[in-house]
Formats: C-alpha cells, sequence, structure tokens
C-alpha cells in the first residue's frame, strides 16, 4: 500500500448560481456527498456552502483523477436530489469547479472557511479567489523548472516563489 496525503479545497455552484440549496434539504445533501466520497475513497474533512455554491476539503487518493471525483459527486448529488429526495425545484449543478491543493499545514485554514461559509456570506468577508467555480486563469504565477529559467538555479527547489506570492497576497492557505 502506498502511501500519500493529497489535500484539495474544492467549490463548486448551482446552475446559473441559482439560489438552489435550500436550508430545508441542505444537511442531507452534505451528509449524501460524504456518503458518495466515501465510495470513491474520498475522505471529507470540511463541507459548507451558500445557497448557490457547495466547499469541501477532503483528500482524494491518486489513483483517481480529481476532475472523476467532483463529477460523480456532482452527478449523484443530483440525482440523489431530484429523484429520491424529490425537492421542490429541479436541481441542477452548473458545469465545472474550482480547485485547490492544500498541504498539512494549510489544511486547517481551509477547513476554518469552509467551517465559517455561512458567516462570511452575510458578512461579505469571503475570499474570492476560493469562490471561484468558473474558467479562471491558471492560477499563481510559477515560472517552475523550465530550462530558460534554470540559469543558476539548483535542481532541487525548496520553496517555490509563487509559495510566497500566495502569503503576500493574504490567501489563508
Amino acid at each position: 500500500m502506498s502511501f500519500w496525503r493529497t489535500y484539495y479545497h474544492i467549490v463548486w455552484a448551482t446552475k446559473n448560481r441559482a439560489p438552489l440549496i435550500k436550508a430545508e434539504f441542505e444537511a442531507t445533501l452534505y451528509q449524501y456527498l460524504v456518503f458518495k466520497a466515501q465510495s470513491l475513497e474520498t475522505r471529507i474533512y470540511a463541507i459548507n456552502g451558500w445557497f448557490d455554491h457547495v466547499h469541501i476539503v477532503g483528500a482524494i487518493p491518486p489513483k483517481h483523477a480529481v476532475a472523476h471525483v467532483v463529477k460523480q459527486l456532482k452527478g449523484a448529488s443530483t440525482h440523489y436530489l431530484n429523484h429520491v429526495v424529490q425537492v421542490p425545484d429541479k436541481f441542477a449543478w452548473q458545469r465545472g469547479y474550482g480547485v485547490f491543493t492544500l498541504g498539512e499545514r494549510q489544511r486547517a485554514n481551509a477547513e476554518a472557511y469552509v467551517a465559517q461559509q455561512k458567516q462570511h456570506h452575510m458578512q461579505q468577508t469571503v475570499n474570492a479567489w476560493l469562490e471561484r467555480t468558473d474558467a479562471f486563469d491558471e492560477g499563481p504565477p510559477d515560472a517552475g523548472l523550465l530550462p530558460e529559467n534554470m540559469a543558476g538555479r539548483p535542481l532541487h527547489v525548496k520553496e517555490p516563489a509563487w509559495l510566497y506570492d500566495l502569503i503576500g497576497d493574504g490567501i489563508p492557505f
């Protein structure tokens, strides 16, 4: 058995960002997502959201693609809400999602952010970077280990420059 620690902060929205997540079935939705994640060998450490989106902090084994797990969670939960719970309005998720990788030390901050979703939205203290679900830029600037960027640099880079950019930008990782 291989050792792995791959943590993610994943967010996705309802179709057209409509306020489809109602208080009457929100807990049921989250319980179902946790149940479905377990069947995909995925652990959920935090789950919460707002009327139009959901946040998950979880661990997905490297043998599963993040896209596959998210597709399964979204598809199964849509079916569950529409056909088992039978919510009054047709429920649907929009296409796409946002995903951010987390280190062990960043996980606690991400869990706290997710746990406080309602407060962040009511007090308008959301982190816009962590609320995105649409197709957006490639992420923080990172020249990486491309040959043209290697002049005088060692092959092993302990701390990538973009990490300092994230910390400097106030992103709570």
